[in-house]
């Protein structure tokens, strides 16, 4: 069984999607890739950081371009504000985030176009709630949008308690590559690291070797967050899905059911969408 289609991707948003993804990537990992005289410094990406919003809502524009029905557009403004207030609520204290699990459970019944979408409107939305607008807003609202969309890709056989497994297990694993990208968006602009218990200096080198540069990120994330933030943002998702995934997914699949889809500019029901298409 295909992916509920609330927000339907069709091959130039799945291209343009995959386009955005690409570009997003090149963003977060573009100091390890330029070339530059060793020991000079490099400047923040003011230019990036005026480009990925852009990128982002043109994202938005071509996944919702078909049209958004009512009902899926009300919960989607649901799931959000839901998002913003768990991460009001948790702020990520000693790594205690509430927002994940809503979003992956999000993205795994309505499907990966609105997992992109509800990452990037939760993270928007609790920006503005717990006051946390900056420079990593777009970082984060993109990486957020990844783990939606990655929930809407998994598996569709898998059911039942297997499928809580799983999606624990994505969630884990999603939560520590969140904390792996967000490090890598800020740490090679970061100037004097020093850990206690760690001799040397954990700097991005400008014009040092590639693997060099990886060993110090991937020493620095070690001591700074994975042991922490990234852990304890892994458990809160997991158990929070295993506490809470089965009423959730039930309560997400029956208002699903409910809601209409656009298919080809005809509205049909999600119960019925595959019917549609094998005609």
């Amino acid at each position: 069984m295909g992916p509920n289609a609330s927000i339907p991707l069709t091959r130039r948003s799945a291209a343009v999607l995959g386009v955005a993804s690409v570009a997003g990537l090149v963003m977060l990992c573009w100091p390890l890739l330029v070339r530059v005289p060793e020991g000079e410094r490099l400047s923040p990406p003011f230019l990036f950081l005026a480009l990925l919003p852009l990128v982002i809502a043109v994202v938005l524009a071509e996944v919702s371009e078909g049209g958004l029905d009512p009902r899926v557009l009300a919960i989607l403004g649901v799931l959000s504000a839901c998002n913003a207030v768990l991460r009001g609520l948790s702020a990520g204290t000693a790594g205690v985030e509430l927002v994940f699990f809503l979003l992956i459970l999000g993205g795994r019944v309505f499907g990966p176009g609105f997992g992109f979408v509800l990452g990037c409107t939760s993270l928007f939305a609790s920006a503005l709630v717990t006051a946390g607008v900056g420079p990593w807003l777009p970082y984060q609202m993109l990486v957020s949008a990844w783990v939606g969309m990655g929930a809407g890709f998994l598996p569709r056989r898998v059911t039942g308690r297997a499928e809580i497994v799983m999606l624990a297990a994505y969630g884990v694993v999603a939560a520590y590559l969140f904390g792996l990208l967000m490090n890598l968006s800020g740490w090679p602009f970061v100037l004097g690291i020093a850990i206690p218990g760690h001799e040397g200096s954990l700097d991005f080198v400008a014009g040092a070797p590639l693997v060099e540069n990886l060993h110090r990120f991937a020493v620095y994330t070690l001591l700074t967050s994975t042991g922490s933030f990234d852990t304890g943002r892994a458990i809160t998702t997991a158990v929070a899905i295993a506490a809470l995934g089965p009423a959730v997914l039930t309560t997400l699949r029956r208002a699903s059911r409910r809601a209409v889809v656009l298919d080809a500019g005809r509205a049909v029901r999600p119960a019925t969408a595959e019917r549609v298409e094998t005609r």
